[in-house]
């Protein structure tokens, strides 16, 4: 066989590689396009959150130093809205604030698949011992427990994952706030149970994704 005859077989070579290649990378992005359209067309809705209770163990305000002592148990409840998406919770951290200022430890949610329609409910207890607060929001806090309603924040942050048959979509910053209104002093409308107080709010939350 002549070199020529050599080289010409190589081209072919390189020729059937390359349409090899290009079919399969053609094929490769037309299913990715039809994932995509199909995704832009089912349009997923946010999940829907809703606080369901606030269990109070302990929030206690010292003045000497500035800091505050919280101890509760929440319970929020997810709802897929969705009839052909699932939603993959990843990496979700909930806590409480009082007026922007974080007051527990972040308590990480367990990793969560949520099918079609499928309702996930939380329990978490969330911990703050002695946190510093600034002066004047030790005395905005005094003042509330004094006025007998106090305003905390149940914050959500964290990571989810659209799922669209056996495809997962990137991931997506998600989070939600719960506004937990807590009555205190002669204001108390919770079920006690010694000095533990729970209180069934059934409040909605704002969600952004």
């Amino acid at each position: 066989m002549s070199v020529k005859d050599c080289s010409h077989h190589e081209e072919e070579r390189q020729k059937l590689h390359r349409r090899i290649f290009s079919g399969v990378l053609a094929f490769i992005i037309l299913i990715l396009f039809v994932i995509f359209l199909i995704f832009i067309i089912l349009r997923p809705s946010k999940p829907h959150f809703v606080l369901q209770d606030v269990t109070v163990l302990a929030f206690n305000v010292s003045s000497i130093p500035n800091s505050l002592t919280t101890n509760i148990q929440v319970t929020v409840s997810s709802r897929n809205p969705n009839d052909r998406i699932g939603v993959y919770y990843e990496k979700v951290d909930i806590f409480a604030t009082y007026r922007s200022q974080q007051i527990t430890l972040p308590a990480l949610l367990p990793t969560t698949y949520q099918g079609h329609g499928d309702v996930v409910v939380w329990s978490p207890f969330l911990y703050g011992n002695a946190v510093p607060v600034a002066p004047f929001l030790s005395d905005m806090l005094s003042q509330d427990l004094m006025a007998g309603m106090v305003l905390l924040n149940v914050k959500i942050d964290g990571r989810v994952r659209w799922k669209v048959g056996t495809w997962f979509s990137g991931r997506y910053h998600i989070n939600v706030n719960c506004p937990a209104y807590i009555s205190t002093g002669g204001r108390r409308d919770g079920i006690g149970f010694g000095p533990t107080v729970k209180y069934q709010l059934v409040q909605s939350c704002t969600v952004d994704v």
